[in-house]
Order: C-alpha cells, then structure tokens, then sequence
C-alpha cells in the first residue's frame, strides 16, 4: 500500500540558502512541502521552486497572525497539516506556537522555557546528572554575588536566551560585575563561570525514543565568544571517533529533553576536571556544520532528517570516514595565501569555499573554507597556511 502523502510546512525555506537541502530530501521522498516566507516566489529560484508544492508569502515571518493565515490557508487547500519546522533557532517558538494552535506532534509552546532559557537548562541538567558550569540570573543579585565568591573570576555574562554568544561579555573582577548588575539591560541575562578548556558538542539525530541514530562532534580551537568579542581565528573540525563520556552525557541530555525525531546540537567544555555541560541545541547546529556532517559521512543527512521526520527512516548507517574542518577568515585581514593557492596546496583535502551571509559573520567569518582528511596532520598543516599572515 502506498504511503499517504504527508504535509509538511517549511517556514522560511529561503534562508539560510544551505538549508535548501532540507526542502529537497522532504521533496526527493514525495512530501508535499508548503513553504511560508517573506521572499517573493520569483526570487526563491528555480531548484526551490521545484520542491515546494504551493508558497505562501507574508510581509513578515515575525507577525504570528500573518504565519497563522498562511497555515490556515494551506489547511483548507491540502488538508491536515502532519509537520512543522525550519531547523533553524530563530523560529522555534514560531514552530512550537503552530504546533500548540493546530494539535501537531512536536515541541510546543509549554516546551520552549526549557528549550530557550539557560537558567532552565541548567536545572534539567542537574536533574539528569549531567555536570554544568555553575550559574545564576544576573536579576537575583544574591545569587549573582554567590556565584562569584564560589566561582571565583572570570564569568561570562550571556543572554538567558538567545544563540552564537550573541551580547555575551567576560566579567574579570568584582568591579565589573557591579557594573554589570547596576546597568539596564532590554533582556535577562544568565552569569556562568568561565571554564578552562576546549568547546566540544555532540551533535546528530534522535529517534522516536529520544536515543541517537547518528552522532558527530565538532572539537573547536577557541570559544565562540572570543571570535565574537576578539574577532579570532575559527577552526573546528569533526571527530572520527566519540569519546565515551561525552556518549554517555549526550545520551543523558537527548532523555531529560526528551528530544524524538529531531536534531541535536549540545555543547560541552572539556575541563581538566571532565566535562561540564553548557547549552543544549534542539535542532540543527548552525553555519555549514550539517553540511560537514556529510562530507565527513559521504552521506546525505539532510535526505536522512526527511525520512526520519516522515517515519520512513529508523536507523543510519554510517563510518565517519574523514576528518572536516572549518576555517572562517575575515576580510579585512591580510593573509599570505589566496584562495586559489589554497585549492593547489590542498587539492585533495579541498571542499568548497563560500562567504558566510552577513547575519552570521560575527560568529562564523566572513569566509569559510571546509577541508576534510581521513587524517588530522592535513587539517593541522592547512590551518597554519590558511591563517599565516603577511
């Protein structure tokens, strides 16, 4: 028997452009995808337009009534609508709110305290057993005050909500931080002690039990604050293999967030005294990091995600067969190399190169260059000749 057609409304399916992907695996495994977005239908181009069934344009994303019109109206001309999503943090709560508004199955608006707030997260963690870095609201200035005279100094003053170290500061003595506690802030900010070590995640797909059916860690040379804050050099790359305590927490977090059918992008610092968990991601981690997932695989996770999502999918086979690194440059420095002396020194190890769209420069660079090797030494050679400069 054939399987029912299933209805699946993509929110913003023109941007970011990497994530087109995701509409053709919906539309490669005969989905009927109802994109909502601001862009004109003769700009999304041809490849987008061929997989999205019917669009629907509003003036803005942001204005629920418009998005809610839009999906009734999808509703009256296709039918129930079965999914949801955008894989992308932005419209979470937009996602969550038309899951709550017509029954879908998926986070909803009850969920997305605990999926947004680090304060929140920090309790869920706790509760799982799962090591954190110690933190407190910066509006408790009680709490804010014990957090430093157990902590100690540095601390990290970050957005309660928000993503890619957005408005995050470093907070290097008591002085500061009254500074920090006297002034208003437009949103509530979340104060963390600063840990020492190296940023890794654990990153993949889970299935209908909240259990991994693919997994990848990215290992980062600096922490995203300091690209940020200090505009310094990025480099991160995928692991070939997972070190079993990062596994085993990972696995941990998928059950206490009770993440099904979704991506995941968690992020951990390597301390000398283990691991301590930061931030739990329920969705697809950013930049071209889902790209590299397949490069590092040879296999097309976006395709995978479509038939997970639609039930036609239960299991990845997979071997992690290379390393893939990302390189960001910024434009305004003077390197040694050019791309194309790159291209010669590298041919082999050579993936693409593209520059980064404005919206994310600050935590990503202007430019992105993605290598990947069955062996780090590549990786490790190439990132001092794509960093070197005059």
């Amino acid at each position: 028997m054939e399987r029912p057609l299933v209805n699946f409304v993509y929110l913003s399916p023109h941007f970011p452009p990497n994530y087109h992907d995701f509409l053709r695996g919906l539309h490669e495994i005969g989905v009927r995808v109802l994109g909502i977005g601001e862009t004109p239908h003769a700009e999304l181009g041809s490849a987008l337009q061929g997989w999205i069934h019917e669009y629907y344009r509003v003036e803005s994303l942001l204005d629920y009534d418009q998005v809610y019109r839009a999906f009734a109206h999808f509703i009256s001309q296709h039918g129930r609508i079965d999914r949801v999503d955008s894989n992308a943090e932005f419209w979470m709560e937009t996602e969550a709110r038309l899951r709550t508004d017509f029954n879908l199955v998926g986070y909803r608006s009850a969920d997305m305290e605990r999926m947004k707030r680090k304060s929140v997260m920090k309790q869920i963690y706790r509760e799982a057993g799962v090591p954190v870095a110690r933190g407190a609201l910066a509006s408790d200035r009680k709490a804010a005050l014990a957090l430093a005279r157990n902590a100690g100094y540095p601390l990290v003053a970050k957005p309660d909500v928000g993503v890619g170290a957005a408005a995050t500061y470093r907070l290097d003595d008591a002085e500061q931080l009254k500074q920090f506690l006297d002034q208003p802030h437009e949103v509530e900010y979340f104060l963390e002690e600063f840990l020492s070590g190296q940023l890794v995640t654990y990153d993949g797909l889970a299935n209908a039990e909240a259990e991994p059916i693919f997994v990848a860690s990215h290992l980062f040379n600096t922490g995203i604050m300091e690209v940020v804050n200090q505009r310094a050099d990025l480099f991160y790359w995928s692991a070939r293999e997972i070190a079993a305590d990062l596994d085993e927490l990972g696995r941990k977090v998928l059950k206490a967030f009770d993440v099904r059918k979704r991506f995941f992008h968690l992020e951990f610092f390597r301390t000398p005294n283990g691991l301590r968990a930061l931030e739990a991601n329920l969705r697809a981690p950013g930049a071209l990091t889902t790209n590299m997932m397949c490069y590092a695989n040879d296999i097309d996770i976006f395709r995978i995600w479509a038939e997970l999502v639609c039930d036609q999918r239960t299991q990845v086979d997979y071997s992690r067969p290379y390393h893939v690194g990302y390189f960001a440059r910024w434009d305004d420095r003077e390197y040694q190399h050019s791309l194309e002396e790159i291209k010669q020194r590298f041919p082999q190890e050579f993936v693409l190169h593209r520059a980064n769209e404005e919206i994310f420069r600050k935590a990503t660079g202007d430019q992105a260059i993605v290598l990947r090797s069955g062996r780090m030494e590549p990786l490790e050679e190439a990132r001092q000749f794509i960093f070197a400069l005059k």
